[in-house]
């Protein structure tokens, strides 16, 4: 089931990651062999978290690098979602059956 409204991974990394070890992001980025700013830009909600910073993540301060990137994609996909609730999207069906070697997901 999908979260509703959940929180952007930066709140996590600062509440969860940073202030009960006592780091500051400058030290915690200098650990993790990124630039303050860049670290302070997902904590402050101003950037996502990349798959090389999930990696960085996970070797900094456990779990793995796709829960990581997980609540990213939970915030993301919940974002465009209320971004695009009333949007008009015209929908495509095909006209006759899809051969299935042109359709990779329904090969078994």
């Amino acid at each position: 089931m999908p979260m509703y409204d959940p929180p952007h991974p930066g709140e996590s990394i600062k509440y969860d990651c940073l202030e009960p070890l006592g780091l500051s992001v400058d030290r915690a980025a200098r650990g993790m062999g990124v630039t303050p700013q860049e670290l302070a830009a997902v904590v402050n909600e101003r950037a996502g978290i990349s798959a090389e910073m999930a990696v960085r993540l996970a070797r900094a301060f456990g779990a793995s690098p796709e829960h990581w990137l997980g609540r990213q994609l939970a915030y993301d996909l919940w974002q465009a979602k209320q971004r695009l609730k009333h949007a008009e999207v015209e929908r495509f069906w095909p006209t006759g059956p899809i051969p299935d070697e042109h359709v990779p997901f329904l090969q078994t």
